[in-house]
């Protein structure tokens, strides 16, 4: 099965096909929990009324969940993978829906550093954040790695499962002819030609530093924001791919790995993570216990 969302596409399979339906009843929920939850770009969302709010705010149990696995990212990536950095997406342009952003002017603009994600004073015990006009968050990234995490948790006890949404796989269990087999793309263009890796119970994302860019003026600016600076990230691969247990890790390493630049290498190592590192003259570097590709 095959769907879009937020702009993304995604695919959902199962072991056997009778388990698709309930399957396909998970997607489904969790993704329209986390698009009333946190779509930034729904003035009524609850995400939208947070960024507006201030004062002590009580959260829903699906905001709790999205911010829980935005301080999991953060954490796992010394703060680089940061959701403060909204005021910045927005002074670039990022401030629509990206399938209606195409160019924007290249207006003077301020770019500071992002408060981080302490600044949120998220109590995940009280389900409360403080909310000050200091921050506002964009948890794009890390929501739809969430996502693809719990609709394959909840599938898991009935059979295998597999779980795409842009770029970001999670995989429970086997496939109808054994392990999950998932082509590694470095863009959002499928030749299916794309190199090959087996997967079972673990989960894939890959990052792109050539996706989802614009035009400000005669710049390409992109939707990976540096929050030490406030910058759009000028990595020097076009794509990073990392394996890891879930989503929402594979997904915080593989974003800060264009932030590290020439050190996403030692990081990821030093971490225990594997990965596929693709820079944008071809060249591709693997990391850690990287599986064995095979060819289509």
């Amino acid at each position: 099965m095959n769907f879009s969302i937020w702009g993304l596409s995604g695919s959902l399979y199962t072991e056997r096909e009778n388990l698709l339906p309930f399957a396909q009843d998970r997607l489904h929920f969790w993704l329209d929990t986390m698009d009333r939850a946190a779509n930034r770009f729904r003035p009524e969302s609850e995400l939208s009324r947070l960024n507006r709010a201030e004062g002590v705010v009580s959260l829903s149990d699906a905001l709790v969940r999205a911010l829980a696995a935005a301080r999991r990212a953060s954490d796992l990536s010394d703060g680089l993978c940061d959701p403060t950095v909204l005021t910045s997406l927005e002074a670039l342009g990022y401030d629509r829906d990206y399938d209606t952003l195409t160019a924007v002017e290249d207006t003077p603009v301020e770019l500071h550093p992002s408060p981080g994600f302490a600044a949120l004073g998220f109590d995940e015990a009280s389900r409360t954040v403080l909310k000050t006009p200091a921050w506002r968050i964009d948890l794009g990234a890390s929501a739809k790695a969430l996502v693809a995490d719990l609709v394959a948790e909840d599938v898991a006890p009935t059979g295998g499962v597999i779980v795409e949404i842009g770029g970001d796989v999670s995989a429970r269990g086997r496939g109808p002819d054994g392990p999950w087999v998932v082509g590694v793309a470095a863009t959002l263009r499928i030749t299916g030609d794309e190199p090959r890796v087996t997967l079972e119970n673990g989960a894939i994302a890959t990052s792109s530093n050539s996706v989802r860019t614009w035009r400000r003026g005669a710049r390409v600016v992109g939707h990976i924001i540096d929050p030490r600076t406030g910058a759009s990230a000028d990595s020097p691969f076009a794509a990073v791919t990392v394996i890891d247990v879930d989503c929402v890790s594979a997904n915080a390493f593989a974003t800060a790995a264009h932030l590290w630049g020439e050190d996403a290498a030692w990081h990821i190592a030093q971490a225990g993570r594997s990965a596929r590192l693709v820079r944008h003259d071809g060249g591709v570097e693997l990391v850690g216990a990287w599986p064995r590709e095979e060819a289509q």
